[in-house]
């Protein structure tokens, strides 16, 4: 399954960016990967099942490694390796509300959690800190 969608690894797990054209998918990727992240794909993301953990790649040589950032261009980084989808980030919708509900998303028949994401001006430190420290229940 390909995606259109950006990657990123945080300590060897992946966050999956979901959203519409110009919706901020590669800003937030460069935003994480300023923190350290490190880049699976940018714009296309390719999904496998592996038993029940799901595995992001990028399903390209081509755009390995390349990540676009808007009035600057197409940038290189290093290409992280597959990585397991741990968290999914839906930038088309907003978060109402201010302490949410868990939110999930099935992709591939794995159920993952979901973080409503448009107009958030801490997504990136927000994220990063679940990625390394979990969500409180």
């Amino acid at each position: 399954m390909i995606l259109h969608a950006s990657c990123i690894a945080i300590a060897g797990k992946a966050l999956l960016i979901l959203g519409p054209s110009g919706s901020g998918k590669s800003a937030l990727a460069l935003k994480l990967m300023a923190y350290g992240a490190g880049l699976i794909s940018d714009d296309q993301t390719g999904l496998r099942r592996e038993g029940v953990r799901l595995i992001a790649f990028c399903p390209s040589a081509a755009i390995r490694g390349l990540i676009e950032a808007r009035g600057i261009g197409l940038l290189r980084s290093p290409a992280a390796i597959p990585s397991e989808v741990v968290l999914v980030v839906d930038l088309a919708q907003p978060e109402q509300d201010r302490l949410p509900p868990r939110r999930t998303i099935s992709l591939a028949g794995c159920l993952l959690p979901l973080v409503l994401g448009a107009q958030n001006d801490h997504l990136a430190e927000g994220l990063l800190a679940w990625m390394k420290g979990g969500r409180q229940e």
